[in-house]
């Protein structure tokens, strides 16, 4: 078995970036130490499409009540997984997590006052073909304000985790919206020094499927490595 890739620490957001107030108190103060990998980081799982279930990829249905649909615009989120030769990733599982339509998570740690929906749990996964394809449906997020210079808005945003064939193999990373005004203001985006990895987070409205199935449809490819790679939180040991 190979070991995993050193990280490369010149392709990561600024760790201390002051307008993003809390990376300051959240970055190192020490040099960056190197654990080479084990056999515990390098070795399994090996997923299986029969622990998919069949809407886990529909997150318009998978937490639904008596068949009650979530509140907001519907869409669909699909794609490809490929590497730096555009070769397919087959069999690489997805998750996604995201906020409701009114830029609130199911989860404790949010404490903001936007009311939960109850038909609407934000999390999904699909494990990718043959083609490296995936697709999901689920609810446009909501932006939603948090506390860093005063109140900033966060962009409407979708979370990816891919994991490839070892524990160690996860990447992690932020799907944003085409055309939302609040990228360029963001500051955790703007802590990313490379106009071109921000770029390569930012979906494409893919009308010719919107048109088919009477929903908006975003595409958003992901490149695993290379020149043209999409920009990873946690790159580089993974894929």
């Amino acid at each position: 078995m190979k070991s995993l890739i050193r990280r490369n620490y010149e392709k990561q957001p600024i760790a201390d970036y002051p307008d993003y107030k809390s990376s300051s108190l959240r970055a190192p103060k020490n040099k960056n130490i190197y654990i080479p990998s084990s056999i515990s980081e390098i070795s399994g799982p090996k997923f299986d499409k029969n622990i998919i279930g069949k809407l886990d990829n529909d997150l318009t249905l998978n937490y639904s009540h008596n068949n009650k649909i979530p509140i907001g615009q519907k869409i669909i989120v699909h794609g490809k997984i490929v590497d730096q030769y555009y070769k397919p990733i087959e069999g690489a599982l997805i998750e996604i997590w995201q906020a409701n339509a009114s830029g609130k998570y199911l989860h404790p740690n949010d404490q903001s006052n936007v009311p939960i929906d109850p038909n609407f749990c934000g999390s999904g996964r699909y494990i990718t073909s043959s083609d490296g394809s995936y697709e999901f449906r689920t609810i446009q997020p909501g932006a939603y304000p948090y506390p860093n210079r005063g109140i900033e808005w966060r962009p409407m945003h979708i979370h990816f985790s891919i994991f490839g064939k070892s524990f160690g193999q996860r990447l992690i990373t932020q799907m944003y919206f085409q055309g939302d005004p609040l990228i360029k203001l963001c500051p955790m985006i703007n802590s990313i020094p490379n106009e071109k990895a921000k770029k390569s987070l930012i979906s494409s409205l893919d009308l010719s499927l919107s048109e088919t199935d009477k929903l908006l449809a975003y595409k958003f490819n992901i490149i695993l490595r290379g020149y043209n790679q999409t920009f990873f939180e946690n790159r580089k040991e993974g894929l």
